[in-house]
């Protein structure tokens, strides 16, 4: 269990690096074929917390602070109710949530970039509920977050490192939250410990192959992550 959680783990923090989302996205769904939905969304959670300090005064250089920190505000206020969600939500159906969110996220980057004015306030909020809701419930914040800034003409670098400071946020508010609620394990927090050397490797290599691929290469394999961990979570929900 321990080494597929670690391969899984590392295979999922490259893609964090190289992108700065994509963590949750791919963890989720397939520590669930090894743990139960509920441990690997908490799972998903800490290791975001653990990796959230990693390049930390980069991030905060690239990012784009106003709208980064409104979303984080948001997310972290409504992440406690995306929590109480989970827990009245039976694990066939909640399975079936995660699986959706993902095709959802998939689809959303497909969409034309907007041209014209970024996103007002009112979306900036939005953004921001819903990514605490997904984090709660499925350790997911990235979904409404990621085609926020993709869909902008707003370069690799800024969009890659505003996703990585509101997700850095909403993992301190799902952990807190978290246990909180009662939904914390130690054994969860010592296998986060244990799993954060192989994350710390595929992040830093990751982040390595970061700034060396094109913008389209990169944006690219934005779509293709977030296809694969659809074609994932789809495929857990067969018998």
């Amino acid at each position: 269990m321990l080494a597929g959680a670690a391969a899984v783990t590392f295979g999922a923090a490259y893609v964090r690096g190289l992108t700065g989302f994509g963590m949750a996205i791919i963890l989720v769904p397939l520590l669930g074929l090894i743990i139960s939905p509920g441990e690997a969304v908490l799972l998903g959670i800490l290791l975001q917390l653990l990796i959230g300090p990693v390049g930390i005064k980069v991030i905060l250089a690239d990012a784009d602070r106003k709208s980064a920190l409104t979303i984080a505000a948001f997310a972290m206020v409504t992440t406690p109710l995306g929590i109480w969600l989970f827990k009245q939500t039976p694990p066939d159906v909640a399975r079936l949530l995660i699986a959706g969110i993902a095709i959802i996220a998939f689809l959303l980057v497909l969409l034309p970039y907007r041209t014209g004015s970024g996103p007002g306030p009112k979306e900036t909020a939005v953004t921001g509920i819903a990514s605490g809701i997904l984090t709660g419930f499925a350790a997911m914040p990235g979904p409404p977050v990621i085609p926020y800034y993709l869909r902008q003409s707003m370069s690799p670098d800024q969009a890659r490192a505003s996703m990585m400071l509101v997700f850095f946020a909403t993992a301190i508010a799902g952990t807190i939250s978290s246990f909180a609620l009662g939904l914390g394990s130690w054994r969860l927090v010592w296998l986060s410990v244990l799993l954060f050397l192989p994350m710390l490797l595929g992040n830093w290599l990751g982040a390595k192959s970061f700034g060396k691929i094109s913008v389209m290469i990169w944006r690219s394999f934005v779509a293709v992550v977030l296809a694969l961990a659809a074609l994932s979570a789809v495929i857990r929900l067969l018998p």
